[in-house]
């Protein structure tokens, strides 16, 4: 059973770090493109980081560019997103997706994806 779990979210205050976990099961991640999104109140989901399963490559969105990267465990077979820097903005709902086949900067757009965890939420707040 194809399965991915989120943790690590959590309350933070404006200039901290949070760390969040997606563990991957049923699947081996390092052969599938991996993406983080988030969900504000209100607004549509939006790609942060992803890497793509076409080249490796990292993408990030423009708001998190610097501060959010993302890193992968094989031998545990869990992605990781390090979040340094947060801001109020960042307050989300953060969900880590995975597919075998998201090629470039596509990545960073959701309907490519079968895969998806329950997602973790993370408030920005002093």
């Amino acid at each position: 059973q194809v399965q991915l779990v989120e943790s690590g979210g959590g309350l933070v205050q404006p200039g901290g770090s949070l760390r969040l976990s997606c563990g991957a099961s049923g699947f081996a991640l390092d052969y599938y493109a991996i993406g983080w999104f988030r969900q504000a109140p209100g607004k549509e989901r939006e790609g942060v980081i992803c890497i793509s399963s076409s080249d490796g490559n990292t993408h990030y969105a423009d708001s998190v560019q610097g501060r959010f990267t993302i890193s992968t465990d094989n031998a545990k077979n869990t992605v990781y997103l390090q979040m340094n820097n947060l801001r109020p903005e960042d307050t989300a709902v953060y969900y880590c997706a995975a597919d075998q086949n998201v090629a470039g900067s596509s990545c960073l757009s959701d309907g490519w994806y079968d895969y998806w965890g329950q997602g973790t939420q993370v408030t920005v707040s002093s």
